[in-house]
């Protein structure tokens, strides 16, 4: 019986997956995903990808069928630290992954994680980029220095500026009359997030699906801001026009190979409370693997949802991979939510 039992462990037959120390792993149920494996590196600083990323996981495993994994900042005792921007857990869970999602910003990996994540980009694989994914890589040197532009030059947009300032102006989304009709945007109507708009020229050949609206306030009954700023191109009215928050796009790559892309510029953990902004990425999950995108796909949360507000150096103490495995609700730790510098 002892014996038995142990098995059951070993299998993840018995009180759930086993799971290695460095990663979470989400086993897929049956679903339209069956057979993909989707992996997540989340790595910012600022808009708690840490808690953004396993949620979203659990949705596409339990929810659509892909199996996840979800790779973290961690420092030498194993707790998850965005702050470490050197330190990618799991970066050999990229060898066989057939989707990517990025939560990342200024990460500085060494050579032998960006050969991992170089060998995957190559094969063609699509790729999802939140927020501050369109600055995913800074101070890379050699061999991988290209990945500094990986941004502009595989997403479609670097960092440029804040165009809608934090904790002041919210992100309506608005959708892009040419891409009304298009199925990535099933389901999806009312995208509001409470991090602010960041300014973006996309690549000439991006599909813009979603620009963002500038919100005079952080609530969506807030009217749209009227105020004047100085872009890249000069001062206009914030709204007029309204930067893009939302789009496809779908490069060659070195080798040779088409990677379906979508990246928004929306993404905050605090965002992702947003139901059509999760459906919005589980739909670019679908186009990005040529699935049939649902009418209106099930993006409930799988387990309790309560993301920190986003701020430099307000993630949760005491935290490691495993404690985002199913079944459980992220404990507090001992993070503070100091005001953005």
């Amino acid at each position: 019986m002892r014996m038995i039992f142990q098995l059951l462990l070993l299998t993840g037959l018995f009180g759930g997956v086993v799971q290695a120390d460095d990663r979470v792993v989400y086993p897929a149920k049956d679903g339209p995903g069956k057979g993909k494996h989707l992996v997540f590196l989340a790595g910012d600083e600022e808009y708690r990808s840490e808690e953004g990323l396993p949620m979203l996981a659990k949705i596409l495993s339990q929810r659509h069928g892909f199996k996840c994994t979800v790779v973290f900042a961690v420092d030498d005792k194993g707790f998850i630290d965005p702050n470490k921007s050197a330190s990618i857990s799991a970066p050999d869970a990229l060898d066989t992954a057939d989707g990517i999602i990025m939560g990342l910003r200024f990460r500085r990996y060494p050579d032998s994680a960006m050969k991992h994540f170089e060998d995957a980009y190559l094969r063609g694989i699509p790729i999802i980029g939140l927020r501050t994914s369109t600055h995913a890589f800074a101070g890379l040197k050699g061999t991988y220095a290209s990945y500094n532009n990986f941004g502009r030059n595989v997403l479609g947009e670097n960092w440029v500026n804040h165009w809608g300032d934090n904790h002041r102006y919210a992100t309506k989304g608005i959708i892009e009359e040419s891409a009304k009709g298009e199925k990535i945007l099933n389901g999806v109507e009312h995208v509001f997030g409470d991090s602010g708009t960041y300014e973006t020229h996309p690549q000439p050949d991006s599909k813009i699906l979603l620009r963002g609206q500038v919100v005079n306030g952080l609530k969506p009954s807030d009217p749209p801001a009227t105020h004047k700023r100085k872009a890249t191109t000069g001062e206009q009215p914030v709204n007029e026009p309204m930067m893009a928050i939302a789009w496809t796009r779908i490069p060659q790559n070195p080798a040779g190979k088409e990677n379906k892309v979508f990246c928004t510029t929306m993404g905050a953990a605090t965002d992702l409370e947003n139901e059509d902004l999760r459906r919005l990425v589980v739909n670019a999950v679908y186009w990005g693997h040529n699935l049939e995108i649902p009418a209106k796909a099930d993006v409930n949360y799988v387990d309790p949802y309560k993301p920190k507000t986003y701020a430099f150096n307000g993630f949760r103490r005491g935290i490691k991979p495993e404690d985002h495995a199913l079944g459980k609700e992220l404990k507090e730790g001992q993070g503070t939510d100091p005001k953005q510098k």
